[in-house]
């Protein structure tokens, strides 16, 4: 492989970084906040844990119960999304610590299929997300319901294209504009913790790469500086809401990357006990209890 395709495939195994983690910019409640917006997000709180326990379609059924509540809010259809993209990845093994031991794991492999109704389901939710957000930007550039749902919506744009499609230039494009999204709604509204997510990753991954592709990605709008975006994920998973669990899924497979094996289980074992119904993170505790079964360990 010549110098130039390696290069190719580093750039494109960090678009990947999208993930779902490309994605969110949920915020803490706020006092100006309406009752109206603290139910329906306590109804997508509901959702989202359900979806983290591979409960899928309960998670469908709360975020439809949403939409219903507030027909001019985006953020439901993009909890239906959500729902629908982590089924596919627990269908076809994809959220694994082996996945982010090193880049070639995301950029290398053969696409996968959907099956038709998961597809069907996540592009009607995120066409819904999308169509909405945009209609409330018309009315207010900085509404961050909006901003918040086409952050998420486009990280799972990413995170399709990336983990199931192999589609690495697509997956490169939504991730900048995911993090565009997040940079608009946390330069108005930094408490937003959620969207740390897509900024932070972006900084993480680039950070750790050599200087070279480092400075390829700059002219290309992307950052990296690992430090700091650790120091994101952390106050995403500190402070978060929809994607605190997430955030620390992420975080300790970063401590397995460095070999800190007890603040890995600690976030393992804390996962493991609020979202028992997914063996997920038992399983990856049971690697770190018997070393052979690969963790994703550098």
């Amino acid at each position: 492989m010549s110098v130039g395709n390696q290069t190719r495939n580093t750039l494109m195994a960090i678009a990947i970084v999208a993930l779902s983690w490309q994605a969110s910019a949920q915020n803490v409640v706020k006092p100006t906040i309406s009752a109206q917006t603290q139910n329906l997000d306590a109804l997508l709180d509901q959702s989202y844990n359900a979806m983290y326990n591979l409960r899928f379609d309960e998670a469908m059924r709360l975020a439809e119960s949403a939409k219903r509540m507030a027909n001019d809010d985006p953020v439901p259809w993009v909890a239906q999304a959500c729902a629908a993209l982590f089924r596919e990845f627990d269908h076809m093994h994809i959220l694994r610590s082996e996945l982010f031991a090193a880049d070639d794991k995301f950029a290398d492999g053969p696409a996968f299929t959907w099956d038709p109704q998961r597809r069907k389901d996540f592009d009607i939710a995120l066409a819904g997300a999308e169509k909405l957000a945009q209609e409330r930007l018309k009315q207010s550039k900085d509404d961050p319901r909006a901003l918040f749902a086409l952050t998420l919506a486009t990280g799972l744009r990413a995170d399709d294209a990336a983990l199931i499609a192999k589609k690495k230039f697509s997956a490169l494009s939504y991730t900048k504009s995911a993090n565009g999204y997040a940079e608009r709604l946390l330069a108005i509204s930094p408490d937003y913790y959620d969207a740390y997510i897509a900024t932070g990753m972006g900084k993480y991954i680039i950070g750790g790469k050599a200087a070279p592709v480092r400075w390829m990605l700059r002219l290309g709008g992307l950052k990296g500086d690992q430090e700091q975006g650790v120091k994101e994920l952390t106050l995403v998973a500190d402070h978060g809401r929809f994607l605190m669990p997430f955030a620390r899924i992420l975080l300790a497979f970063d401590d397995l990357r460095h070999n800190n094996t007890a603040a890995a289980r600690k976030k393992l074992e804390w996962l493991r006990e609020h979202y028992p119904n997914n063996p997920l993170f038992l399983q990856e505790i049971a690697k770190l209890d018997h070393p052979g079964a690969g963790p994703g360990q550098n």
